[in-house]
């Protein structure tokens, strides 16, 4: 599926939720792609990206933007406090600020760097043993955790489970989001963005519908 059929699916259901055109952010999920078929993506003028790890990211990502103006790009996995300095350098934004010590360390590399990176906090909606994220009923808290510590939150993420229906997951997130005055919601994938954007998304993360399948080593 090229660029342009998943710019014009997104359009459609803005339109179909009654939505401002545009007013959903596609993050290209360029994980463990190569750098042949991000540069093509690139070339046709996108300039969104996730990656999952910080050292991937740091090894594909400054070169990119020696050659192309205006990229942003966004860490959607997860983050280990010894590289949350790294990660502030690298990235506009962080998706997956989910627990009150990695906050800390950001907020404190924040006043040591002078700028810090956009927030998102992660919420673990399905309330996952494996799964990162701060549970829902905890959610309010960490969200004003977050502002005492100057934090720039913009919003919240989640990753729904993959065997329950994604919509429930979604809506709960903007429930919350919503009563914490937060406007930034990042959810939703290559599979189920559009019940995504009905339900508010800012920012969907799609990756092998662009790029293509990955291939791990």
């Amino acid at each position: 599926m090229s660029l342009d059929d998943i710019k014009q699916r997104i359009e459609k259901a803005e339109k179909d939720a009654g939505r401002e055109i545009g007013s959903t952010h596609l993050i290209a999920v360029s994980k463990v792609q190569p750098n042949a078929r991000v540069e093509a993506v690139l070339q046709e003028g996108h300039r969104l990206y996730g990656e999952n790890r910080v050292q991937e990211a740091a090894g594909k990502w400054p070169d990119f933007r020696e050659q192309f103006d205006g990229i942003q790009v966004h860490l959607i996995g997860p983050l280990q406090t010894n590289k949350a300095r790294q990660a502030m350098e690298l990235f506009e934004a962080i998706h997956s600020v989910d627990r009150p010590k990695l906050a800390k360390t950001l907020a404190r590399l924040a006043q040591e760097i002078g700028t810090c990176p956009d927030v998102f906090l992660q919420v673990n909606t399905g309330e996952e043993d494996q799964k990162a994220g701060v549970m829902p009923a905890d959610a309010d808290a960490f969200v004003q955790e977050c502002r005492d510590l100057d934090l720039p939150v913009q919003g919240l993420m989640c990753i729904p489970p993959v065997d329950e229906e994604p919509s429930l997951h979604f809506a709960l997130l903007a429930k919350i989001a919503k009563r914490n005055g937060l406007t930034g919601l990042s959810m939703g994938m290559s599979g189920d963005f559009e019940r995504a954007i009905a339900l508010g998304a800012t920012h969907i993360r799609v990756g092998s519908a662009i790029f293509g399948e990955r291939t791990y080593s």
